[in-house]
């Protein structure tokens, strides 16, 4: 897995590609936990050029959405088909908070 962060004002931005699986998880988890630590509090994170992810990719997804609601702070993934099924095949769309686009992601952060 390869990706990039852009910090904005009121956002974080991560654009990742390649695979979300049990190989690259202990390494994501522990970028994406210092990166949280970090203002601002609001994280986008587009996975819509993700190739696969499995059990350990969507485990880590809800352990930082889950840190994220403890921080106070907006998490929101943007997805692509593959995502979106393997996410929805677990039920966990609403609380992984989908989009569409980092467009939509941006226009869906909350009002500082």
């Amino acid at each position: 897995m390869r990706g990039t962060r852009d910090v904005r004002d009121n956002y974080q931005l991560f654009r990742l590609t390649g695979l979300l699986d049990a190989f690259s998880e202990p390494v994501f988890l522990k970028v994406m936990t210092k990166c949280l630590e970090e203002q601002p509090a609001n994280i986008i994170l587009d996975l819509s050029k993700i190739d696969f992810i499995d059990s350990s990719g969507l485990g880590v997804l809800v352990r930082l959405a889950k840190q994220m609601q403890n921080a106070k702070g907006s998490f929101q993934i943007v997805t692509n088909p593959r995502v979106t099924q393997t996410v929805k095949l677990v039920r966990l769309q609403d609380f992984l908070s989908l989009q569409t686009s980092v467009e939509t992601a941006i226009a869906n952060l909350p009002a500082s």
